[in-house]
């Protein structure tokens, strides 16, 4: 099998890749979060599994097969990774999908070089949580599995959240900051609630478009660079310190500090 996830200029060496701080309680001892890999490509998975144990998680590998359906089923995960083309001409979708039918809403990250949109959508109705197409940026891959986390931790309760000085009210839809109320059309909230939802993190394009627009494509036009300049400019503009930064080769990411490769806004 082709190598689809390995390294190229598009991804982040080891020793420069951003560090994505879990927190000192996921980070110690058994509270460190748990992955399961399900790769037949051993160089693959080893290329996933080292990136995730440097950013702190335990992970588990399994090459496909009963012993990948047994462990999915039988042990407790935080994520599990699923490739869609296993062994035996298995699809990775048929272990997810006794998963479900049995009850466990483990969160599902499908990697998978079938990146047409019909694939992407089988994946989806499937049961993944996410669907990620090879090859991938580690960066990304990285962002998406603790988005993922967060989701789970997170909970549905969740009716606040706040950086700095701004408060974003959730429910209400309303966004002040230094209690100046800020007024937001509906994609910018969504897209400000976004970011957010994954703040101090890097945040790609292709998770915006995902996210906030709906897109399993990239459209080729400038609607992300149009809204994050409308959003800093109510966000940012009047106040200090600046929330919202381009990183750059990456993405955007909500913040306190200055984010880091930061390009001008």
């Amino acid at each position: 099998m082709v190598n689809y996830s390995s390294r190229n200029s598009r991804d982040y060496p080891s020793r420069n890749r951003p560090r994505y701080h879990l927190g000192t309680a996921l980070t110690q001892s058994l509270d460190m979060p748990r992955c399961l890999i399900i790769e037949d490509d051993a160089d693959n998975a080893r290329y996933t599994a080292d990136g995730l144990r440097e950013l702190g998680w335990l992970v588990t590998i399994s090459h496909g097969g009963v012993e990948a359906l047994e462990r999915a089923t039988r042990e407790v995960w935080d994520v599990i990774v699923l490739d869609r083309m296993l062994p035996d001409d298995v699809d990775g979708l048929s272990i997810l999908k006794t998963l479900r039918g049995l009850g466990k809403n483990t969160p599902v990250l499908v990697l998978s070089a079938l990146a047409a949109t019909d694939e992407r959508v089988r994946g989806l109705k499937a049961g993944c949580d996410d669907y990620l197409t090879k090859p991938f940026a580690f960066s990304e891959f990285a962002a998406r599995i603790e988005a993922l986390l967060r989701r789970v931790e997170s909970g549905k309760d969740v009716r606040e959240m706040h950086i700095a000085d701004m408060r974003v009210d959730l429910i209400a839809r309303s966004v002040e900051r230094s209690g100046k109320p800020i007024l937001l059309q509906p994609r910018e909230f969504r897209l400000l609630a976004y970011l957010m939802m994954h703040q101090g993190r890097p945040v790609t394009r292709t998770m915006l478009l995902e996210a906030v627009w709906d897109y399993r494509f990239d459209p080729q036009t400038n609607v992300i660079d149009v809204h994050i300049s409308r959003l800093r400019n109510k966000i940012d503009k009047d106040f200090s310190p600046p929330l919202l930064h381009t990183v750059r080769g990456v993405g955007y990411m909500m913040s306190e500090d200055a984010a880091p490769d930061e390009a001008p806004a």
